[in-house]
């Protein structure tokens, strides 16, 4: 197998690293933190698509720089991060469980009680840079809902393995997962 995976992703193409997850699995590592070009390309796309919303929300902390650009050309002032950690000024924070495809092991995910304010009654769009199993957006989605708010899309520059069949999310491209020296 090669070391290297060659993704083309609206226009731009990079060579992406494979990495082995588990005895079983690779994937192609894609990693937009300090990749300006690819943010602002795939943010500009990403944001056409999507469905009205008042607010938009992701996890800490490789979909920052996606969700800030889809906010600068949606107009909006405001974002949420759900963070992977408790914060000293976080009160009354909600909090949920999730484990992905990355990580591999259980994490929390916070939003604090202003945070919360915000989501409440509000249609809300989830932002990732790679779905993949989906606990993630599971995830974030839970946090949503227990906020009051309702989720009105999910989308991600990539969708991983089976996530690009579903029909639940908006997505830019596909990226394959490498199974047992397969290609899936």
């Amino acid at each position: 197998m090669e070391n290297t995976y060659t993704l083309e992703v609206c226009g731009l193409k990079r060579d992406l690293p494979i990495m082995q997850i588990n005895e079983n699995l690779k994937i192609a590592s894609f990693v937009i933190l300090g990749d300006t070009e690819m943010v602002e390309t795939a943010g500009k796309h990403l944001a056409t698509k999507l469905p009205e919303a008042d607010i938009l929300i992701t996890a800490e902390a490789k979909g920052i720089p996606l969700i800030y650009e889809i906010a600068k050309q949606k107009n909006m002032k405001k974002y949420i991060v759900a963070r992977k950690s408790l914060k000293p000024y976080m009160k009354d924070p909600l909090v949920t469980k999730v484990v992905s495809i990355t990580t591999q092991k259980e994490q929390l995910l916070y939003l604090d009680k202003d945070e919360v304010k915000l989501l409440k009654d509000k249609k809300v769009v989830i932002i990732d840079d790679v779905i993949s199993t989906g606990e993630s957006i599971m995830a974030i989605e839970d946090l949503v809902n227990k906020a009051g708010g309702q989720v009105v899309g999910k989308a991600a520059i990539l969708a991983e393995g089976d996530a690009a069949n579903r029909d639940d999310i908006i997505f830019l491209g596909k990226l394959p997962l490498f199974k047992n020296g397969e290609t899936q």
